[in-house]
């Protein structure tokens, strides 16, 4: 009994036996790692996803018509939107108006239609005050009621508004923010080039990014090759003045430049003392305080990527390249920057696409046409309450950021297999 007993447990010791109990093993891990970080899943779902899914949803969405006026969409469907639609879309809109249970529907209805065509509010809420216009009316008779009321329901571009935007899924706000729009008939032009203003707005984002970072780049990269070659203690004391401005409100520190820039402030008085100047410059207000505020805000995002590369490159290769016959700024240039360079993508890209998105800084410290996209969408967000194109311009700068993210991928991969 014995024997066969060591005969049945030996697998269970043996090379099987051991092979399962470490898959239970790794299996254990594996549910403990998916505990650990199920509820930062959670979180990230909740707040980053859910929210970029409900902006990118409500950039092509378009309810305010489908919504309050179903029959009228039906009544368009087959409508050539050349000539006067048929005798039942005034009907139709009579008995939707009519349907509505509050004034803040119709109200919808018409800021929607308004952004379409100049007068549409107007031409709503009228209507939806006159109503009812009678009971037991044909659909020529209601047509005459509504013609008595408001001449402008025989004008075309009201009723072409109606039928563009009686879906409720638009690609209007999207190309809107892009400077393009649908025309009547269906088709996809330009705006008249005196309403392309987004196509600017979104390369001025660009260009004031851009000279942010490059910015960054030229006072970060001598600071944080500095850091990288003092001693820990001294590096971790130096680093604390860098973080300083994390623990700064960006509006008190915005404040502060105010203070600093204007005409009277500390770095005018500052230039003329010393006789460099002999009146004070424009500071404020303008591009200048825009990207010198934001270069402050932002040289820490530079600096942290930039010392963590640099503390890791070895100090002896520049001497080495040094007593191989390279000058000094030559073996720099050649062994120690390179090697720096996916520091240098790092924090470009990081420093970039915070810039993109700011919008405190170009409020308080520049001109009119110094605003940012931010500007508009909170514009359009808390002024004009108009989601579909908030969210739109939204996605614009998600697109953006994503397809900047893609380059950097595919630059940092190349750099990878060419090393």
């Amino acid at each position: 009994m014995t024997a066969a007993a060591s005969a049945v447990d030996a697998p269970a010791t043996g090379p099987q036996g051991l092979a399962r109990s470490l898959a239970r093993a790794q299996r254990r891990r594996h549910l403990a790692a998916i505990a650990l970080t199920l509820p930062l899943l959670v979180f990230l779902l909740v707040t980053l996803l859910v929210p970029i899914g409900a902006l990118l949803v409500r950039a092509v969405e378009n309810p305010e018509v489908a919504g309050t006026l179903p029959r009228t969409a039906v009544a368009l469907a087959g409508w050539d939107r050349r000539t006067e639609p048929p005798a039942a879309a005034f009907a139709a809109v009579a008995d939707d108006l009519g349907q509505l249970s509050d004034g803040s529907e119709a109200g919808a209805l018409a800021r929607r239609l308004n952004t379409e065509v100049a007068g549409a509010r107007s031409l709503v809420m009228a209507t939806y005050r006159a109503l009812p216009l009678g009971d037991g009316l044909s659909a020529d008779q209601v047509r005459a009621r509504m013609l008595e009321l408001d001449a402008r329901w025989a004008e075309l571009k009201y009723w072409q508004a109606i039928a563009k935007n009686a879906s409720r899924w638009t690609p209007d706000y999207l190309l809107t923010s892009v400077d393009l729009k649908r025309q009547p008939e269906g088709g996809i032009e330009q705006v008249p080039p005196d309403q392309r203003v987004f196509t600017r707005i979104l390369l001025r984002t660009f260009q004031i990014s851009a000279i942010v970072t490059m910015c960054c780049l030229l006072l970060g990269y001598p600071l944080a090759w500095w850091l990288s070659t003092l001693t820990a203690r001294q590096a971790n004391l130096l680093m604390i003045l860098v973080l300083v401005p994390f623990w700064t409100s960006i509006l008190v520190r915005v404040a502060a430049w105010i203070v600093l820039l204007q005409r009277e402030g500390l770095v005018n008085s500052a230039l003329m003392g010393i006789g460099v100047l002999g009146e004070p410059l424009t500071l404020l207000f303008n591009r200048t305080g825009v990207i010198i505020s934001m270069t402050h805000i932002l040289l820490p995002f530079m600096i942290l990527p930039l010392y963590s590369v640099m503390k890791s490159v070895p100090p002896t290769y520049l001497r080495a390249a040094v007593s191989l016959g390279s000058a000094p700024l030559a073996a720099f240039f050649r062994v120690y920057v390179p090697q720096t360079l996916p520091g240098v993508g790092a924090g470009g890209l990081l420093v970039f696409i915070l810039s993109i998105g700011y919008y405190v800084t170009p409020a308080l410290l520049g001109g009119a046409d110094d605003q940012m996209l931010s500007y508009y969408i909170a514009q359009y967000t808390n002024v004009d309450v108009n989601w579909g194109m908030a969210c739109a311009l939204g996605a614009i700068l998600l697109a953006a950021t994503l397809a900047l993210y893609a380059v950097y991928r595919r630059v940092v991969k190349s750099e990878l297999s060419l090393g």
